[in-house]
C-alpha cells in the first residue's frame, strides 16, 4: 500500500516538472510572438503537453514564412520601382481618386500642388509631370531664360546635358541620356518644397539636335515631351557676345576664371569693356548661316508640341513668359533671375570697327541689326 502511494506521488511530481517546463517553453514562445499564446493551463493539465511543443514550433514556421515571403514582396516592389520608373503613375492614379481641375487656377493650386513631406513622388501622384526640352544656340539668352523656369517651384530645368561629348556620341547614347534626365523626378528626391509639374532640359542646336533630329522628333513625340525654340532677332548682338565670351574663354578677365553668365553689375562692366574687333568680310556670311540655321529647327522640330520664343520679346514683354507657364501648363507665377545682362551698351561702343561694320551691312537685308536699341535692357 505505501509502495503504491509512492508511485503516485512520483507520478504527480513527474507530471508537475512536465507542465512546468511547458509552461516555461510557452513564456519563451510568448515573448517571440504574440500568436503562440493561445495555449492554454487546462490543455497542459490535460496531458496534451507531449503535442503542442510541435504545434508551436509549425506555427512559428508558417509565421516566419508568411513574414519572409512578405518582406521578399516588399524587395521586389522597390527594385521594380527604380528599374521602370516612367510606369508607376499610371498604376498610382488608378487607385487613388485625383479631383479633376483647371491649371492656373489659384483656388486649385494647392490640389495639384501640394506641399509634400518627404518629396517623393508618392505625395504627388496627382500632379501630371510634364516634360519639355529648350533648344537654342549660344549666346541666345537661354541661360537667362533657364534660371527664370527654375525660380517657379514645380518646374525643374537641368541645364545644358549634352554639352559633354560622350553624352551625343550616337542616338541610342542620347535616348539614354534623357531617359535619365526625365526619370529624375521619379528615382531622386527633389530640392524644391512642391511637387515637381515640369522637368526639362536646356539643348544647344550644334549638340546633335539636328544632327539627328529624325530620331529626336520620334523620341519627343513618343515620350509626349514639349519643346521650346529660343532664338535671339539681332544676330549681329548674338556675334559680338559670341566673341566677347570666346575672348574671355583664354583670357579669363575675372580673376582667373571664365564665366559665360554673371551675377553682379561689376562683373558685367569688366567683360563689357572687351569691343572685339568683327571680321567684315565674312560678316554677311556668317549672319546668313545663322538665320538659316534657325530657320532649320523651326522647320524639323514644327511637327512637335512646340512654341517659338526670341530672347528681345521676353525682355520687352513679361506676358511672354506668361505664356510659357501655360504652356508648360504650370500655376502663373512672377520668375526672377539673378543673372546680369552683360552687353548694355548701344552697339555703337560694342565693337572696335564699328564704321566697319556700319558700312558693310547699310543697304543689306541685315541693316535693321544696326539699330542702337531694339529692346529694353
Amino acid at each position: 500500500m505505501r509502495d503504491i502511494r509512492i508511485g503516485d506521488v512520483s507520478d504527480r511530481i513527474q507530471k508537475v516538472y512536465a507542465v512546468a517546463d511547458i509552461a516555461e517553453r510557452r513564456a519563451f514562445y510568448t515573448g517571440m510572438m504574440p500568436e503562440c499564446s493561445a495555449i492554454s493551463n487546462k490543455d497542459l493539465l490535460a496531458g496534451k503537453s507531449s503535442k503542442k511543443p510541435l504545434q508551436i514550433w509549425r506555427m512559428l514556421y508558417i509565421i516566419m514564412t508568411i513574414c519572409g515571403l512578405y518582406m521578399l514582396f516588399i524587395c521586389v516592389r522597390q527594385s521594380y520601382m527604380h528599374v521602370k520608373p516612367r510606369y508607376i503613375l499610371k498604376q498610382v492614379l488608378h487607385k487613388i481618386p485625383c479631383q479633376k481641375s483647371v491649371i492656373g487656377l489659384e483656388d486649385n493650386v494647392s490640389l495639384h500642388f501640394p506641399l509634400p513631406r518627404t518629396h517623393t513622388r508618392d505625395e504627388c501622384a496627382c500632379t501630371p509631370v510634364h516634360f519639355f526640352a529648350i533648344l537654342s544656340m549660344q549666346r541666345s539668352g537661354s541661360g537667362w531664360f533657364e534660371t527664370l523656369l527654375n525660380s517657379h517651384p514645380n518646374i525643374s530645368s537641368h541645364g545644358e546635358i549634352f554639352s559633354v561629348k560622350e553624352r551625343r556620341q550616337n542616338f541610342s547614347i542620347i535616348s539614354h541620356t534623357l531617359d535619365t534626365v526625365y526619370n529624375l523626378d521619379w528615382t531622386s528626391s527633389s530640392v524644391k518644397n512642391e511637387c515637381t509639374a515640369a522637368v526639362g532640359l536646356k539643348w544647344m542646336l550644334n549638340q546633335g539636335a539636328l544632327e539627328y533630329n529624325r530620331e529626336i522628333v520620334h523620341y519627343f513625340k513618343k515620350r509626349g515631351i514639349s519643346v521650346i525654340l529660343l532664338f535671339r532677332r539681332n544676330l549681329l548682338r548674338r556675334l559680338i557676345s559670341v566673341l566677347a565670351n570666346a575672348y574671355d574663354r583664354s583670357a579669363k578677365q575675372l580673376n582667373g576664371t571664365h564665366k559665360s553668365h554673371v551675377h553682379s553689375k561689376q562683373e558685367a562692366e569688366l567683360l563689357a569693356a572687351y569691343k572685339p574687333l568683327i571680321n567684315v568680310t565674312f560678316l554677311q556670311n556668317n549672319l546668313h548661316r545663322v538665320e538659316e540655321l534657325t530657320y532649320d529647327a523651326v522647320k524639323l522640330f514644327k511637327s512637335t508640341h512646340h512654341i517659338l520664343l526670341y530672347y528681345e520679346d521676353l525682355i520687352k514683354d513679361q506676358r511672354k513668359m506668361m505664356e510659357v507657364q501655360e504652356f508648360l501648363k504650370v500655376p502663373s507665377r512672377k520668375l526672377e533671375s539673378r543673372q546680369v545682362k552683360i552687353h548694355t551698351r548701344p552697339l555703337s561702343e560694342q565693337i572696335q570697327n564699328k564704321d566697319e561694320v556700319h558700312k558693310k551691312l547699310k543697304g543689306t537685308e541685315y541693316e535693321i541689326f544696326l539699330k542702337e536699341t531694339d529692346y529694353e535692357s
